[in-house]
């Protein structure tokens, strides 16, 4: 006779338990976890519960994925539609009415110039491998091999987007300067530093013995958002896509961060009015689900078929939740709202800066905000005409920061070079009082953070 082994027992939903348990299970490569030690069990729009009870405003949003915050409604009723009608959840690259819905709301919010002559390509669900497909589709179509990318760049995880980020170790790329305002490598800053690093960029390309293998393409983000909120200058960006347009250079436009919304227009691009080669999404456009696609000019779809494949780029549950949330943002003006409310969050964040030395610098553009945390006491490294003065940044001092505002109900990530600057990535659906509410529990976190006489020794966990 048979013995039947009792059914295995869930372990019960507690706080400091799923923690410890996480820690044992869980590779050291995990991140988020580490400086954020919560569990949450419920969320909607901005607010998240955790097992212990306690609420918190999340200005992380999955890394800029809930354009609409949580368990947005009519994300839910998406998904829910989907699923009640019985339709396939997995239809590798097959035509559906779900994907055909998604694709003309995407392309209806694209920039016209390219909507009128766009293809598109679904990628595996992850932003780093829509920029792998975009790298082998401009190598397909050129017959070229080298690539030009930025400092302070990231656009994934994978082997060849690694290799054009800032951080790459094995680089077979060519990297530019990224201008900067705050800390600019040739001291100048502003619209100077931008020409300058322009110039750079033209004077490298032309110079037969620059070393710059013969480039498919150039990929650039236009805000950075890993490298620590840095929105490129318009006028740059519309000198880069003059250089590699004279120079039959494909420019792809990296929108995985800055896309649906997020920086005050509905694509970053559209600030300069500049119309790249290829755009790179996900994040958002897959409604909190994972989704990643790259669209592009019909004359770069060269490639054979195959030539860029995957098992789960047909995630209906994703387009059905994107078409919803890419509606939702285009009809009810997310977009410029985007733009309204960061730029007042920015000017009280600035304001800060009169009573906190250790603030070294605020930007970024629409809700997509860096506040970069320097040490004022100590020998400044840059001298910008521009912004006088910068001392160097103070990463230890971030992460106390980031641990009081865990403190007081606000979650917030960091990023930049060393770790130094504070991201608020809200939801789209912030409401005033809201951004209100997060500028106030950062301020008083800031104040906590300075007055800490060990910060500089337990700053807190590190990503």
């Amino acid at each position: 006779m048979a013995v039947t082994q009792p059914a295995p027992v869930a372990p019960p939903v507690t706080h400091d338990g799923i923690l410890r348990r996480q820690a044992q299970r869980e590779s050291a490569a995990r991140t988020y976890a580490r400086s954020l030690p919560i569990v949450p069990v419920r969320a909607r729009g901005m607010t998240i519960e955790g097992a212990d009870g306690r609420r918190y405003l999340d200005c992380l949003s999955g890394a800029g994925t809930l354009a609409l915050g949580h368990n947005h409604p009519v994300v839910l009723e998406a998904i829910r539609k989907v699923i009640d009608s019985g339709a396939p959840l997995h239809v590798l690259d097959l035509a559906t009415p779900v994907k055909d819905a998604f694709t003309t709301e995407l392309f209806a919010t694209l920039p016209r110039e390219l909507a009128d002559d766009a293809r598109i390509q679904f990628c595996g669900p992850a932003g780093t491998d829509a920029v792998e497909a975009a790298f082998k589709l401009v190598r397909a179509a050129s017959g070229r091999s080298g690539l030009l990318a930025f400092t302070g760049a990231y656009h994934g995880m994978t082997a060849g987007a690694l290799e054009a980020s800032g951080g790459a170790l094995d680089v077979r790329v060519t990297r530019l300067p990224f201008p900067h305002t705050y800390r600019c490598p040739f001291g100048a800053g502003g619209e100077r530093g931008a020409d300058i690093a322009a110039r750079w960029t033209e004077y490298l390309l032309d110079d037969p013995k620059g070393g710059v293998p013969a480039p498919a393409a150039m990929i650039l983000e236009p805000v950075q958002g890993e490298g620590g909120v840095n929105p490129a200058p318009d006028g740059w960006l519309r000198r880069m896509r003059e250089i590699t347009r004279d120079r039959s250079i494909a420019l792809i436009a990296d929108e995985v961060q800055t896309g649906v919304g997020r920086t005050g227009a509905f694509w970053a691009v559209e600030h300069s009015g500049v119309v790249p080669d290829v755009m790179v999404m996900s994040k958002a456009i897959g409604g909190s689900l994972p989704l990643a696609v790259i669209v592009y000019r019909s004359g770069l779809d060269l490639w054979q078929p195959g030539a860029h494949a995957g098992t789960f780029r047909g995630n209906q549950l994703a387009m059905a939740a994107g078409t919803a949330t890419l509606a939702y943002v285009r009809e009810n003006g997310l977009a410029e709202r985007a733009g309204t409310l960061g730029a007042r969050m920015l000017a009280r964040l600035q304001a800060l800066g009169a009573d906190h030395p250790s603030i070294g610098d605020v930007r970024g553009r629409g809700l997509m905000i860096g506040i970069e945390l320097v040490d004022p006491e100590a020998e400044p490294l840059t001298v910008t005409a521009e912004s006088g003065s910068a001392p160097p940044p103070d990463p230890a001092l971030a992460a106390a920061v980031q641990q009081e505002c865990l403190r007081r109900g606000l979650i917030v990530e960091l990023g930049g070079r060393h770790g130094a600057v504070v991201r608020l990535l809200p939801p789209l659906t912030l409401t005033d009082e809201q951004a209100v509410a997060v500028v106030d529990r950062l301020a008083d976190a800031l104040s906590a953070a300075e007055r800490s006489p060990d910060r500089r020794t337990a700053a807190g966990p590190t990503r």
